[in-house]
């Protein structure tokens, strides 16, 4: 699937957008790990490629988890102001268990740092003023986390500079 994502990123040069230098905004994303805001900063590269960086915050009634991840993506014109984009990332983690009793994998542990691989495919518009919003999944793999795989749903608005 990544091989596919890296192929259609240099077939479809000539067909992308001309994407913001600039974007910040929040991103409310749900996950495995509960429900929560993320900040985020996108950092246009060129015509249609960006670089992405979040720190998030999530939390449900078992654990609270912030990570901070960092993407890359490749933009794609539909129409006017309207693109879906694509691309790998990775990040970093500390899950922080509500219960001191909690068991993983038959030791007792408060927190957990992980490491995970993700990616993101999504779907965003761009008004004629300086707003973006979009809607994105991310699967993600983590290492050392309670969960090996989870997705991330979210849907951002962010101010173009």
């Amino acid at each position: 699937m990544l091989l596919l994502i890296v192929l259609l990123g240099f077939s479809s040069h000539g067909i992308a957008q001309e994407i913001a230098d600039h974007a910040i905004g929040i991103r409310i994303g749900a996950d495995g790990d509960g429900v929560g805001p993320e900040v985020n900063y996108q950092h246009g590269l060129t015509d249609n490629n960006r670089l992405e960086f979040g720190l998030a915050y999530h939390g449900d009634t078992y654990l609270n988890t912030t990570k901070i991840t960092g993407l890359y993506h490749w933009v794609w014109a539909i129409d006017n102001g309207f693109n879906w984009y694509a691309g790998p990332g990775a990040g970093l983690g500390i899950a922080n268990h509500k219960y001191k009793n909690y068991q993983y994998y038959g030791k007792r542990k408060k927190s957990d740092l992980f490491g995970y691989v993700t990616g993101a495919v999504g779907i965003e518009y761009k008004f004629d003023f300086p707003l973006l919003l979009s809607f994105d999944f991310r699967p993600q793999f983590n290492f050392g986390h309670v969960d090996d795989i989870s997705y991330d749903f979210g849907v951002s608005a962010r101010y173009v500079f």
